[in-house]
């Protein structure tokens, strides 16, 4: 798990390339990601499984290896703070946080029941580890902006990522804060859009389209990556790259090319079930399919 040194203090300023055990363990920490959404989800009854599998990676990579966090301190002030602009993909935050000691794992157990503080997308005021509450599309990149000015009042150094799902660059409040952190040199802020390819109502590029979308980025005066987001080789080593630049005077937006629904074939063919429940038939089915899959 991350510690206070972070990506740079693990790994040195200039040895960013993950060990093969280190990649092991990130693609276990995906595939748990993936089976407590299952999990949590069959409790609910309804969910957005897809949503979270093309994030999974990035939620290993980011919370087990490059973000600076304290087991059991969700409100350490020196930690990395991380927002989903997509918050329906809380159900695959929320084991982690758990993991890290934020809440008692017992809490998952109720997962959406009558008087939980995990609900279907991820709310500050109830749930430690929380960083920013999220659900209407748009407003995380806009918080932390807000996050990354605030150290220069503060003092600290900290990371902030803001996970972005790629319906979300139809918002125009995205533009007006990338517009404005590049305005400000908000260099330690870190854009990482799930560009999995469909929105709620199908494709992306159907709807609204958002190419080309690196290009965009770069002509709003950010420094553009693009990853493939379910190489956990690729991704971990470009997000301990850019967690560790100190000398980039622009904020950062990575553009992490995923599938929807990766890990369960039956779910990356139909864009359906950005929504769903499983039955016990088919849950059994995804189940066999991701302890089985080796991915990234």
């Amino acid at each position: 798990m991350s510690s206070p040194g972070g990506s740079a203090a693990l790994h040195g300023q200039n040895d960013f390339t993950p060990t093969a055990e280190t990649v092991a363990m990130l693609k276990e920490k995906a595939k748990f990601v993936r089976l407590e959404t299952i999990r949590l989800i069959d409790i609910a009854k309804t969910g957005h499984y897809t949503s979270v599998f093309s994030a999974a990676e990035i939620f290993a990579a980011l919370y087990y290896d490059v973000m600076k966090i304290r087991q059991g301190e969700p409100k350490w002030p020196g930690r990395d703070r991380f927002l989903m602009g997509k918050g329906h993909a809380a159900v695959g935050q929320f084991p982690i946080l758990a993991e890290f000691g934020f809440f008692p794992k017992e809490w998952l157990d109720d997962y959406t029941r009558l008087g939980s503080p995990l609900g279907d997308h991820p709310d500050m005021r109830k749930v430690p580890g929380v960083d920013f509450s999220s659900g209407s599309i748009g407003h995380a990149l806009s918080g932390g902006l807000g996050m990354v000015l605030a150290q220069r009042f503060t003092g600290e150094t900290y990371n902030v990522f803001a996970l972005l799902g790629d319906g979300e660059m139809q918002e125009g409040q995205v533009w007006e804060a990338a517009l404005s952190a590049a305005a400000h040199k908000a260099s330690r802020l870190i854009a990482i859009v799930d560009r999995n390819g469909y929105q709620l109502d199908g494709k992306v590029d159907d709807v609204i389209g958002i190419e080309p979308l690196d290009e965009k980025w770069r002509a709003f005066g950010w420094e553009v990556h693009v990853v493939n987001g379910h190489d956990v080789a690729a991704l971990t080593e470009l997000l301990r790259r850019v967690a560790a630049d100190m000398a980039r005077t622009k904020p950062c937006c990575i553009i992490a090319k995923t599938m929807k629904g990766k890990g369960v074939s039956y779910m990356e063919t139909e864009p359906g079930w950005h929504l769903g429940w499983l039955d016990p038939e088919d849950a059994k089915r995804a189940i066999d399919e991701i302890e089985a899959r080796e991915i990234g």
